[in-house]
């Protein structure tokens, strides 16, 4: 049986410490003078107060997280913060509705990068800062940084840590779960460092500089300016932000590994990168081709423009350079392939994941080998490892289940009254993190005009695409609440 009133306590807990991170813009906010920071010190008594009622007169959980506890306290997590996130742009007037709130804050912790917003230049700098840093924290999940904090009030964190990383490889670099979690944070820590230093020396203001660190090592998208990375018009800035999008599209503990141990042999020879990094550039040069046989493009301008919006798109990030929208088909086809392709495991991008469509693709030739040889006995292998039939069978349930959220979503996207290119890209790009899609959701649009319940299916595939689909819809389901 699921103990509802210890998980609400250290429900509690995470808004506590939520709140807390509301005071990182409101010092940023008083520290360089900015205005429009009264809805965030507005929405930060709110936070903490209702977290210290949960925190404080709510019982504490008695014994380590069941499975089911820890999934539902993932879920919790997940709309607490996306709720509260809300309110400093719901206290905004920027924000037409609630729902229009919720959809930006929940775009900016599952880093989808959509927004609502015709111009994002009319947000004030704190309400600002606040989009970029909800990328920044949901890039390496909120649940991660509070496996760290629960071992600290005597619950173990490992029901947490299974129901945040379902579907990837969830190894533990360190003995101790807590220390596995302040590991990658310290990588996270060093990458945004390092980005943040090579954008100043591009050029960028330290704010924009700032915010763009958060928001491409989060893999989320969000940019100061309506006409994101293109604005700048910069192939410096525009290179750094591509390396980085791409590191943050590659599981972070070959990261760490690389930085504590220097295995570079191990790191580019993982099937996972290899396949990553070569499905960006297969995709960067069929991109560029396209691009110099069917417009007036010099081979310069193709190659930059195409593989940073590939690496973008790849990466489930979402920047642009350019309208793509304008572009030939084939360009599109290959770009909407990427969304469902997304990063590696253990990264902070979205999509299936390359592993996954590795194993799929070995799936589908192990089955074309017993066609013919009905006798055999074939193993699929991943890094030199046979993977176990029970994972197999799970992954196929798990791109089955996905494409089911899929097509319902399209449909009732579709039945809200979008037009068809628009509720399938709508519904790809919020699922898997990408942000910017097709149709009146493109590049150089907004998601200002989807009608309100198409809003809030969106807000749903967002959640269910970063919690990897089975840890948000197994609490909607019976059997989960039976003992």
């Amino acid at each position: 049986m699921i103990r509802v009133l210890p998980l609400l306590h250290l429900l509690g807990l995470f808004i506590l410490v939520f709140g807390g991170v509301m005071l990182v813009p409101l010092a940023f906010a008083f520290g360089a003078g900015w205005s429009g920071w009264p809805p965030l010190l507005a929405s930060f008594f709110i936070t903490i107060a209702l977290g210290a009622v949960l925190w404080r007169t709510l019982p504490r959980p008695a014994a380590e997280l069941s499975t089911k506890e820890g999934i539902f306290l993932t879920v919790l997590v997940w709309l607490a913060v996306s709720l509260f996130g809300a309110l400093p742009f719901a206290f905004s007037p920027h924000f037409p509705t609630f729902t229009d709130a919720v959809f930006e804050s929940v775009s900016g912790f599952t880093t989808t990068g959509a927004t609502i917003l015709p111009q994002v230049e009319v947000l004030a700098p704190p309400i600002q800062f606040c989009r970029h840093l909800a990328h920044w924290i949901g890039g390496m999940g909120i649940v991660l940084l509070g496996i760290a904090i629960l071992p600290l009030i005597g619950v173990g964190g490992m029901a947490l840590y299974r129901a945040e990383f379902s579907g990837a490889r969830s190894e533990k670099l360190k003995p101790r779960l807590a220390e596995t979690a302040i590991a990658l944070w310290r990588i996270y820590f060093a990458l945004t460092l390092a980005q943040y230093l090579l954008l100043r020396w591009a050029g960028l203001d330290w704010f924009e500089a700032l915010c763009h660190t958060f928001s491409t090592l989060g893999t989320g998208g969000f940019s100061t300016r309506t006409a994101s990375v293109g604005g700048f018009q910069s192939p410096a800035v525009e290179t750094i932000i591509l390396v980085f999008m791409v590191l943050a599209g590659i599981n972070f503990t070959f990261h760490y590994r690389l930085w504590r141990g220097g295995q570079v042999r191990e790191f580019f020879h993982d099937p996972e990168i290899q396949g990553f990094l070569g499905i960006l550039a297969a995709a960067g040069l069929a991109v560029t081709a396209t691009l110099l046989i069917n417009t007036g493009m010099s081979f310069g301008a193709a190659l930059r423009s195409a593989f940073f919006q590939v690496a973008s798109i790849g990466t489930t990030t979402g920047f642009a350079t350019v309208d793509y929208e304008k572009w030939p088909p084939l360009t599109h086809a290959i770009l909407f392939a990427l969304m469902f392709v997304g990063g590696c495991t253990g990264s902070t991008a979205g999509g299936w994941k390359v592993s996954r469509v590795i194993l799929m693709e070995r799936l589908v030739g192990r089955e074309l080998r017993r066609t013919s040889e009905r006798r055999g006995v074939f193993a699929v292998r991943l890094g030199g490892q046979v993977v176990p039939e029970t994972s197999l069978h799970a992954l196929l349930n798990l791109i089955y289940l996905s494409l089911l959220v899929f097509l319902a979503s399209v449909l009732a996207v579709a039945a809200c009254g979008a037009d068809l290119l628009t509720s399938i890209t709508a519904v790809a790009a919020s699922m898997f993190s990408v942000g910017p899609g097709f149709g009146t959701v493109g590049p150089a649009e907004n998601y200002a005009h989807i009608p309100l319940l198409a809003k809030w299916v969106l807000i749903f595939c967002m959640l269910a695409g970063r919690l990897e689909f089975y840890t948000a819809i197994v609490v909607l389901t019976p059997s989960f609440w039976k003992k």
